[in-house]
């Protein structure tokens, strides 16, 4: 494990830790932002933590033609209660990821200079946000990094209703054209939706 300074670099991934921690420091400029997904590491820390750096093996991922939608969803779906947009209000909805509670989690890993670092990003059309309304609600959504290589890096969902971050997740992907949705690391709720874990290698091969 390494401790970054000024200078924009990572080292190599087969260097993490066990459970994935590579880098230590650092910042969260757009160049280093950039690198670190080019490279299949990301950001994860907390308030009041240095940034942390990561790039676990195995990798958890989703491929989209292996989406798994239930009968319930696919109803929800075709009720068309809600207004689906992309790129509408990306702010507000990673600012409503850092506020949704989480179990075991102590606070927010999405603080006020990730938030910046990451609006940054989108206004450079390298991260965007699916958003869902109710009327003028925004009620539930996603955002991630894009580097236009196939490859979408998803960061974090939130939903305010029920089953709104699933809307979110699944009428995105049922309308790109990404061959891999990277989801980082394994969560029951994503698994349950299609997602699987995979080598870093493999991981590595599609950036």
């Amino acid at each position: 494990m390494q401790y970054l300074t000024e200078s924009i670099w990572f080292p190599d991934v087969s260097e993490a830790t066990e459970d994935g921690l590579l880098a230590i420091g650092g910042d969260l400029s757009v160049e280093r932002l950039l690198l670190a997904y080019k490279k299949g590491v990301f950001p994860w820390f907390e308030v009041e933590e240095p940034i942390l750096w990561w790039s676990p093996d195995p990798r958890f991922v989703l491929f989209p033609e292996k989406l798994k939608v239930s009968k319930s969803m696919k109803q929800v779906l075709r009720n068309k209660n809600y207004i689906i947009t992309v790129n509408k209000a990306f702010k507000a909805v990673i600012t409503a990821c850092s506020e949704i509670k989480r179990n075991g989690q102590a606070g927010t890993w999405i603080t006020n200079n990730m938030i910046d670092a990451y609006v940054k990003l989108h206004e450079l059309g390298l991260a965007k946000s699916v958003e869902v309304w109710k009327g003028d609600t925004l009620v539930g959504g996603l955002y991630g990094v894009d580097l236009g290589n196939e490859v979408f890096c998803g960061e974090s969902m939130f939903a305010k209703e029920s089953n709104a971050s699933k809307i979110a997740f699944i009428t995105f992907i049922q309308n790109t054209n990404y061959k891999l949705i990277d989801c980082q690391v394994y969560t029951n709720h994503l698994e349950s939706l299609g997602a699987e874990e995979i080598s870093r290698d493999d991981f590595l091969k599609y950036l």
